[in-house]
């Protein structure tokens, strides 16, 4: 990162907090109902934006940035208002807020549950309309009431856990749910047609995505119980809206309580919006003190660490990785990086990369060794160096192929304990030329080895032969006849030109025969020092690599 401050642009309402905290970290610009011309014009002078649920982020956007914006904060769950597809192909992260505003979401869906059976908001406006309409009003009891819970993420599971507090029989159906998780509280998952035909009240709790897109349509309310009571605090296009109009008024729905809509705000001749038997509220699923706090903090910490070039847990659009396996994979993640980048800077002049192939070696299952964010760092360090395109996280695959660069991975199993995620890491590069020939292994590929020793990346091969060099500053790889006095010679004409040496290997195949000597320096040498090592009779060829 530049030393000058990023400029982050908040064109939401955002928490104290949570401005406070950006504003420690970088330059804040606080511009709220930006039309979508505003913001376009804006976003090039940006590094970051933030948003809730009412900005569109669209293509437009990311394209008038001019590849400025390095992240997209959603001040939520939700992320259907920001283009995803264009953010990755811009190599923009998008990060959301999933966890802060969960409990009050999910007690809005409760209280909206039970206003709706008790008639709490049509009572109320009749008493204050000077009207005492006892039998009017009678509701339904939710004891015994079986709920079907659409969606069993973090808001859906804990509205699942108040509804059976209440007395309700809870169903869920999700496809991506674990069937443990839900028993684990007492739910069983149905399939879709089973939860909408059985329930007396459904809850949704799904994402906006293509295939939730109006999936409560005319052919699933004819499939539910007459008298079914329905509501929302997900979001407004997964409801076809003209349908459930038409179910109220044929008495399929009995009443309805919606927080969000299709369009927000809904037009003030909103047919639904004005229906005695539906109670709404203006997207208020997490609008508590607490919840509004939360978010703001929680999205401003992910917007910082981005901009940071820290690893984000809640990335949508980056590969999927928990804290806590973040942190332990940071320095495999460094290492991964600088294999490729140095496996690329291997390759002779005019070799185009087309194959590569990387193999983890641990003694961990498949299952406990996610290696997606892995490879997209070898990506990463295989195409920056030889390209002017960023890559990131975010955009590596696409970029990849895009390319035409083939990635495959392998996995080593070893045996022993599985305390450390991996033990080595090696990168293949087929059908190339090297710049340095002793980096060609037995395979015939470009072949370059690593491991992490006390938390920093090492480089441990290169070819056939075994090093040990620390992976900070930058490389020199010399092949050479082995003989007393080679060190000293390589360290002393480094040594005059003020080349800090950080550390040095030398490995060979016996003694007295070929050796590599790899040395790490904190300066990049000289052409002039280059060229007196390469003069050394017993130097037969060498290479310098920038990390």
């Amino acid at each position: 990162m530049m030393d000058a401050k990023p400029t982050v642009l908040v064109a939401e309402k955002l928490g104290e907090a949570g401005l406070d905290l950006l504003k420690s970290f970088a330059n804040v610009d606080c511009s709220y109902n930006l039309s979508p011309e505003e913001l376009c014009t804006k976003i090039s002078l940006c590094d970051a934006l933030i948003v809730r649920s009412g900005t569109k982020v669209t293509r437009e956007v990311f394209e008038s940035s001019g590849g400025r914006l390095k992240v997209v904060g959603r001040a939520g769950v939700g992320i259907d208002n920001v283009d995803l597809s264009a953010a990755t192909e811009h190599g923009c992260l998008v990060v959301n807020a999933p966890t802060a505003n969960t409990i009050a979401a999910a007690e809005h869906g409760i209280a909206l549950l039970t206003a709706m059976a008790r008639n709490i908001a049509q009572a109320d406006a009749s008493v204050k309309a000077g009207k005492w309409q006892r039998n009017k009003y009678v509701g339904v009891s939710l004891v015994g009431k079986t709920l079907a819970v659409m969606g069993f993420g973090k808001v859906g599971s804990e509205v699942a856990r108040r509804a059976k507090g209440l007395g309700m029989h809870v169903i869920a159906h999700d496809p991506y749910a674990v069937a443990d998780r839900a028993r684990a509280i007492g739910v069983d998952l149905v399939t879709f047609e089973e939860a909408i035909s059985t329930a007396d009240f459904i809850s949704l709790h799904m994402p906006l995505t293509p295939a939730t897109l109006k999936m409560f349509n005319d052919e699933a309310f004819s499939k539910m119980r007459k008298g079914v009571r329905v509501v929302n605090v997900a979001r407004g296009g997964v409801i076809d809206e003209e349908a459930l109009l038409r179910a109220l008024n044929s008495g399929i729905v009995a009443q309805a309580a919606l927080d969000v809509f299709t369009e927000e705000p809904p037009a003030k001749a909103n047919s639904l919006v004005l229906h005695e038997n539906v109670t709404v509220t203006p997207h208020l699923g997490a609008s508590t003190t607490e919840a509004q706090e939360g978010v703001a903090i929680e999205i401003a910490e992910a917007v910082i660490g981005a901009l940071k070039g820290e690893l984000a847990a809640t990335a949508v659009n980056a590969p999927m990785v928990p804290a806590e396996v973040l942190s332990e994979l940071a320095p495999y993640v460094s290492l991964a990086e600088k294999l490729g980048r140095l496996a690329v800077q291997l390759i002779a002049g005019g070799s185009g990369v087309q194959s590569v192939k990387v193999t983890y070696a641990s003694a961990r299952g498949p299952d406990d060794l996610d290696t997606r964010l892995l490879r997209a760092m070898v990506t990463k360090g295989i195409i920056e160096p030889i390209s002017s395109v960023f890559v990131n996280l975010v955009n590596a695959d696409f970029i990849a192929k895009q390319r035409g660069l083939r990635i495959t991975e392998e996995r080593y199993v070893l045996d022993g304990s599985p305390e450390n995620p991996l033990e080595f890491i090696q990168v293949q590069i087929a059908n190339v030329e090297s710049k340095f020939a002793s980096a060609i292994s037995d395979s015939g590929n470009i072949t370059v080895e690593g491991k992490v020793k006390e938390g920093k990346p090492h480089l441990t091969r290169v070819g056939s032969f075994e090093v040990d060099v620390s992976l900070e500053g930058s490389l020199i790889l010399c092949r050479q006849v082995d003989q007393p006095g080679m060190i000293g010679k390589v360290g002393t004409i480094l040594g005059d030109e003020n080349v800090n040496v950080n550390f040095m290997s030398v490995g060979r195949i016996a003694p007295r025969k070929q050796a590599v000597m790899t040395i790490g320096v904190d300066e990049e040498p000289s052409r002039e020092a280059l060229r007196k090592i390469g003069e050394i009779p017993a130097i037969e060829e060498f290479v310098f690599l920038k990390l």
